[in-house]
């Protein structure tokens, strides 16, 4: 018996088929009708009740199946009234006569605009919404996709709830392109519906004139009566199809039922009521208007319209206050202190257990905060698109430099001022800047021609001299020479720019665990062999933070684990000589430095006077943590005012600045200038590739005066 009905739906359909060619009694026939309008009303009913969509993601089958079982009634219908004399049931025959009262030409009008009423209006309307709602979801499937990527990425939801997010997704997306097909069976329906109706009218009526005595009067008022009233049950479970189709596709931003949406979005407006009622009241001055009922209905508008307004004001009134945004992943300062001012007590009590009071000491890798104007800039519900703008920042980062950024906090603060915001690199500031959001930021070029007009400013990821301009003046400010750059491209450009230059503290001994573990996947037996032998977690975090820090990816784990293993055991050099590793495997690393910086076969460089590198090396001094570079404080001034110099040089380039010299110095001239230069590159020859030429477009020197100190 259970198997059976398991295949209800599969026996149902294959009985409607033989609807088509199985003739039904006359009795069987009403059943089949009076079926097919409970169906279609218990659809309807459902359409108005669900929440959502996808809690009747059935419809679309149950469409083309109600559609058939209406055809296979249609068959049936029109075989009766064809074969019996224009009889085909009391049902329709109740129809008919219920429209007509005895005149046809009345009766066929009003079956005409039922029919047409719902072929152009509602289902021309269903399938148009269909068809945007259809196209629309998968338009914005990928936003959707990084968005729950990016609440993932930041701890906001679990691996398992970003999978259900992303089957709901793929449903929607599923639901609504077989609603825009489905739509189509409901226009073709009521097509087909006019199609039977000149049938059994025409058909009945030839066959009624050949075979029977009857008078052309009668015969006309017996087919129409059979023809229309066929047509009304068939059109009124239609109608109703129809509507619920136009029902569901609408549905897209509702929040509760039908029922529940009207009742609270109405009772809301109660000022709207009233004006309403207002002007209902105005429309009893036109002569000959009904004033009575005018008067009753303009009555209840107002008068209901105040009685909502009364309560609303009754309710007590909830005050947001800092605009905390859970979604997008704000959380408001003001609002959580009010929270805490209003509950002071259950507060107290919760942080006399010392290990609540552990809560507070979390500190996030990566902070950032926003006055209140750049809310909207990561609030996805109002369009904003600085989190997936994030999302692929940091995966193209990971795929550059082989280091996954941790999750962003991103927080509304009351502290800042409107416009402004705050990167905190773990719990303490490092940038901040100021972004005007109506505005777009135009870079001024270095030989301007002419200005523009707008709020003078700096670009903050850069130092680049800056206007803020008007919209209105884009393209005009672009004519002048300058680079116009809208808000949310320089907030994400300082912010990226931000965590390149402090990855390097990012790298936790947790993230060194899953670096490894990820490396071995692909290469058991080398991690197997370098973490169970010379190397430690602790050397292998310091030689990755050295690298990140001098922007070398680190992507490329095996030549680094090979390079530090080779070194370690076959060269014989101490595993205290961090410095030495580090060396050894940037010129392991020679092609992935060299493509950083080499543009078109040749590498534009700052090289240093073999005099100058000479006196650097007799200066070298050793401590308690190795060598450093003890030079005399005027030749360090006069390197700090050469490079200043030189780097104008690479201005207009697109490549960084690199600074050239041998491997032995390499690293305590990097140290030495880099307090002072943080972007400079310093490399050694031994970290560029043999196939590259070297073009030098600089030169330092020791000065004449430095010389005799020296």
């Amino acid at each position: 018996m259970k198997k059976i009905l398991s295949y209800s739906v599969v026996l149902f359909v294959l009985t409607v088929i033989l609807l088509l060619i199985i003739p039904l009694p006359v009795a069987l026939v009403d059943v089949a009708i009076i079926i097919n309008m409970s169906f279609s009303m218990m659809i309807l009913v459902t359409t108005m009740t669900i929440r959502e969509p996808l809690e009747f993601s059935i419809f679309p089958s149950l469409l083309l199946i109600t559609t058939l079982f209406r055809l296979g009634i249609n068959v049936s219908t029109t075989r009766n009234i064809l074969t019996n004399g224009g009889s085909s049931g009391q049902v329709i025959q109740a129809f008919g006569d219920f429209v007509l009262r005895g005149n046809v030409v009345v009766g066929l009008i009003i079956f005409l605009i039922i029919v047409l009423m719902q072929f152009i209006v509602i289902t021309k309307g269903a399938e148009r919404v269909a068809e945007v709602a259809a196209r629309f979801n998968l338009d914005a499937m990928p936003g959707k996709q990084m968005a729950i990527d990016a609440d993932l990425s930041s701890g906001l939801i679990t691996e398992q709830q970003a999978r259900t997010r992303r089957e709901k997704i793929q449903r929607e997306a599923d639901f609504y392109g077989a609603m825009d097909g489905a739509t189509k069976i409901v226009k073709g329906d009521a097509v087909m519906s006019l199609i039977t109706t000149a049938v059994n009218l025409i058909g009945g009526s030839i066959i009624g004139m050949v075979q029977s005595g009857e008078s052309i009067g009668q015969i006309l008022s017996t087919y129409s009566i059979a023809t229309v009233g066929d047509g009304l049950v068939s059109q009124i479970p239609s109608l109703l199809i129809s509507t619920a189709t136009g029902m569901i596709v609408t549905r897209a931003v509702s929040e509760g039922s039908l029922n529940e949406d009207i009742s609270k979005q109405f009772m809301a407006q109660p000022y709207a009521i009233m004006i309403s009622g207002v002007v209902v009241a105005v429309l009893t001055l036109i002569p000959g208007m009904p004033v009575l009922q005018l008067a009753v209905v303009s009555l209840g508008l107002v008068s209901g319209g105040y009685y909502l307004s009364r309560r609303i004001k009754a309710e007590p009134t909830l005050t947001a206050v800092g605009g905390g945004l859970a979604g997008s992943q704000l959380q408001g300062e003001a609002a959580s202190q009010e929270a805490a001012a209003s509950a002071e007590v259950t507060e107290e009590e919760y942080y006399k257990d010392v290990n609540n009071v552990y809560t507070l000491l979390s500190v996030e890798s990566i902070e950032m905060e926003f006055g209140y104007s750049l809310i909207p800039m990561a609030d996805e519900s109002v369009g904003g698109r600085l989190i997936s703008r994030i999302v692929i920042f940091r995966r193209q980062y990971a795929q550059d430099m082989g280091f996954v950024i941790p999750s962003i906090r991103l927080r509304d603060s009351s502290a800042l001022n409107t416009n402004q915001y705050s990167i905190k690199i773990k719990g303490e500031e490092v940038a901040k800047g100021e972004i005007l959001t109506d505005y777009y930021l135009a870079l001024e070029p270095e030989n301007l021609e002419k200005e523009i007009d707008g709020i003078e400013t700096i670009e903050p990821a850069y130092g680049i001299p800056s206007r803020w301009i008007r919209p209105e003046d884009r393209e005009m400010a672009e004519l002048y020479g300058y680079t116009v750059i809208d808000p949310l491209s320089v907030l994400v450009t300082h912010l990226s720019e931000v965590i390149k230059q402090h990855a390097y503290e990012l790298i936790t001994r947790q993230e060194i665990v899953r670096l490894v573990e990820n490396t071995k996947k692909k290469s058991p037996e080398l991690v197997e062999e370098a973490f169970s032998g010379p190397i430690s977690y602790s050397l292998f975090q310091k030689v990755l933070t050295s690298l990140l820090k001098e922007g070398v990816p680190i992507k490329d784990m095996e030549t680094i684990l090979e390079t530090m293993l080779e070194s370690i055991s076959e060269t014989g050099l101490p595993i205290k000589d961090v410095d030495g590793l580090i060396e050894s495997i940037r010129t392991a690393l020679k092609r992935t430095i060299t493509r950083l910086y080499c543009e078109d076969g040749s590498m534009k460089v700052i090289t240093m006077d073999s005099e100058l590198e000479r006196t650097m090396v007799g200066c070298l001094s050793k401590g308690e943590r190795g060598y450093y570079l003890a030079l005399n404080p005027d030749v360090l001034q006069s390197l700090v005012r050469q490079i200043a110099e030189q780097l104008k040089k690479f201005s207009g380039l697109s490549q960084n600045p690199v600074i050239l010299t041998s491997q032995i110095m390499r690293v305590h001239f990097y140290r030495l200038i880099d307090q002072f230069y943080p972007n400079v590159r310093v490399l050694s020859f031994n970290e560029i590739s043999n196939n590259v030429q070297i073009q030098s477009i600089g030169n330092l020197i020791l000065e004449r005066s430095e010389r005799k100190e020296a």
